[in-house]
């Protein structure tokens, strides 16, 4: 059995890995820290693990953590993540890190999207990105795993293969997308109360979200290809789910047709990403670790839909899909 950790376990991120992990035949609980912790269980913290799972919330140190655990998913936010990450290294657990700590390559562009120096420069770049439909041979037997952020899981994908094998333009590509409620977080804001959001959309972050960076850096990673990305990413009144809409335009001779094959290509052996005929919805991947892709023509212009669970492939489901393959596991253990 593997021996798993929670690190933040008050969060919607923490709450997920729990309840597909319950799920897993060959993970073990043993451990949820938060720094909330008052003697309670984690079923007080959220009432729907009532009569499921039996732990305590601690504050524990990650050395502690370390002792208990042969893997620590890490549910903290930027900056205070890559902290933990290290001592939790350093004290030989194994991390999942499902903030944004590990994910760009270089400590100069860390430092420009999240305007603070990173406590553990030197890991950066060399850390596995954990989309293993792109990087596979990474993920097993790695120390760390950077899981990636939920908007640019449903860019990178549809992006990276067909920039790869040069049959869409790197340059003016659009990334329009729109998210549910839950990524934002379970902390209290303004701008996500109910009365906020309700009956209501609206763009955020505009010209400077944090996601295009990353979406940037690891097609780039992947391809070889620098693309030229604007995104814009929208809240609309839901729990979960991301739905984007990508303009690209098709390189010189390539045609839809061409460019649905690679798509089937990539993906025909992958267990999670589903490459549609008809338009995604958030609605048929809710709650599941699928991504639905489609290809549509518009004049010179190619329009990519993708759909997932911002809070299963987005970021909890894709946390457990890095734990199979960091392990040698089947890689839908948990997830269906």
């Amino acid at each position: 059995m593997i021996r798993v950790g929670i690190i933040g376990a008050s969060g919607y991120t923490a709450i997920e890995a729990i309840d597909l992990l319950l799920n897993h035949p060959g993970v073990q609980i043993v451990a949820a820290t938060s720094r909330q912790a008052d003697g309670s269980m984690i079923a007080d913290m959220h009432p729907s693990l009532v009569r499921r799972v039996r732990l305590a919330v601690e504050d524990l140190s990650p050395v502690q953590v370390a002792e208990r655990c042969d893997v620590a998913f890490s549910c903290l936010p930027h900056g205070a993540s890559a902290h933990h990450v290290m001592q939790l290294l350093d004290a030989g657990c194994r991390v999942i890190d499902l903030s944004a700590d590990y994910r760009l390559s270089t400590p100069a562009l860390y430092q420009k999207w999240y305007g603070e120096v990173h406590p553990d420069a030197g890991r950066l770049g060399v850390t596995p990105y954990g989309l293993p439909e792109l990087f596979p041979n990474d993920l097993r037997d790695s120390k760390l795993v950077a899981n990636p952020g939920c908007y640019p899981t449903s860019a990178i994908l549809p992006l990276a293969p067909l920039l790869k094998e040069g049959l869409i333009s790197p340059q003016d590509i659009i990334v329009d997308s729109k998210s549910g409620v839950s990524g934002a977080g379970r902390t209290p804001k303004l701008g996500n109360l109910y009365c906020e959001v309700n009956e209501s959309i609206s763009a955020y972050s505009v010209g400077n979200h944090r996601h295009q960076p990353e979406i940037v850096d690891i097609v780039h990673r992947y391809s070889g290809i620098e693309p030229e990305v604007v995104f814009t990413p929208h809240l609309v009144p839901m729990e979960r789910g991301i739905l984007s809409t990508i303009y690209v335009h098709k390189s010189s001779g390539a045609s839809p047709n061409q460019i649905r094959e690679c798509l089937n290509t990539y993906y025909d052996a992958s267990s999670f990403v589903r490459v549609v005929s008809h338009l995604p919805a958030t609605r048929f991947v809710a709650r599941t670790n699928y991504v639905d892709i489609t290809v549509r023509e518009n004049g010179p212009r190619i329009i990519l839909v993708s759909a997932i669970d911002n809070l299963v492939k987005g970021a909890s489901g894709a946390a457990v899909q890095n734990l199979n393959h960091m392990f040698g596991l089947e890689p839908t253990l948990g997830l269906k």
